[in-house]
């Protein structure tokens, strides 16, 4: 099996490659929806397949590589090189758009070396990104993960001077402040305190200590679901995970970052309906692709590690082929 070289390790940088667009790659394997492509995203999203998908995509979903002081399998830059890695995608993510959009990024903490001190990277690199992209952001978002281990090790578990770092943020960005978004797409449960309001019809209406004044009616609706907050709570641990059994099964090894399917879903509810194309230009294990299937969008995943891209298959239990791409 043939597995590309990390970032670190590629001949030619993203400044140095011609703006001509190259001939469009094969797609490793297709589903009825889908596509995913072997290759680094700034090299596939300088071909021919870039051209295609130039003002349709609806949602460009992704994880990047974080920018950690220290290397990954997966291949992450580090310091200012990541700063303008990244920055460098952002007006053709934006070309990319529909005009109605959105790009959600997943970006994690980042810590100095050898420090018990937060690093400001990653901030850093999302102004940047919004910046050379020209782009709004809409939205800050949390993804908290209760059961990730206890990290940076040393200043929690050795030292025991920092609680553990247990979430990540998302950035919701687009090139207008009005993308298409709906939160009756993605409801929560009303808890049994609202429930039984809305069995009662009673509640205290008035002004509250935070001067914002209920109305005697405000909450006497029932709109099947309550709006959730931009603090999202998921978990990454369920053991009998198909993907997991598969790249078992393989001999595949299991991606170190895999975003937990039930995020990637929140946002393709949130800010897409079905028919909708997807991109995940740094797809991993392709959890994007998956939950863009099972909600009936089409999707194109990108991803520059064979090994991760092969044991993506496993998250698609009808099977995938290497037919042609027909959702484009």
């Amino acid at each position: 099996m043939t597995v590309l070289p990390s970032h670190e390790q590629h001949e030619t940088s993203m400044e140095r490659r011609s703006e001509a667009a190259g001939p469009a790659p094969s797609a490793a394997y297709t589903t009825t929806v889908g596509a995913m492509y072997l290759g680094f995203a700034e090299d596939v999203l300088k071909s021919a397949l870039a051209e295609g998908l130039r003002g349709r995509v609806q949602l460009i979903l992704t994880s990047p590589p974080f920018p950690l002081n220290r290397k990954k399998k997966y291949g992450n830059r580090l310091g200012d090189e990541y700063i303008e890695w990244l920055a460098a995608f952002a007006p053709s993510f934006k070309e990319l758009l529909t005009n109605s959009g959105s790009i959600v990024i997943e970006m994690g903490n980042a810590w100095e070396a050898g420090e018990p001190a937060m690093s400001t990277l990653a901030l850093e690199a999302l102004l940047k990104f919004l910046k050379v992209g020209d782009l709004k952001l809409c939205q800050q978002f949390i993804c908290h993960n209760p059961a990730r281990l206890p990290t940076p090790a040393q200043w929690v578990n050795v030292d025991r001077i920092r609680v553990k770092d247990s979430y990540t943020h998302l950035w919701w960005m687009a090139a207008t402040t009005r993308p298409k978004a709906d939160n009756r797409r993605v409801l929560k449960a009303y808890s049994r305190s609202m429930l039984k309001l809305l069995r009662t019809q009673k509640y205290n209406a008035g002004r509250r200590p935070s001067e914002h004044h209920i109305g005697a009616k405000s909450f006497l609706k029932n709109n099947n679901g309550a709006i959730p907050s931009n603090v999202l709570t998921f978990t990454n641990t369920l053991s009998t995970d198909p993907y997991l059994g598969y790249c078992r099964e393989q001999g595949l090894p299991l991606h170190p970052a895999r975003m937990p399917g039930e995020l990637a879903a929140f946002f393709i509810k949130f800010l897409t309906e079905a028919g909708d194309l997807i991109l995940d230009p740094f797809a991993g294990s392709n959890t994007t692709g998956a939950a863009a299937e099972d909600l009936q969008r089409r999707w194109v995943a990108i991803e520059a590690n064979d090994d991760y891209l092969q044991g993506s298959k496993g998250r698609f239990p009808a099977g995938v082929s290497c037919g042609p791409e027909a959702l484009l």
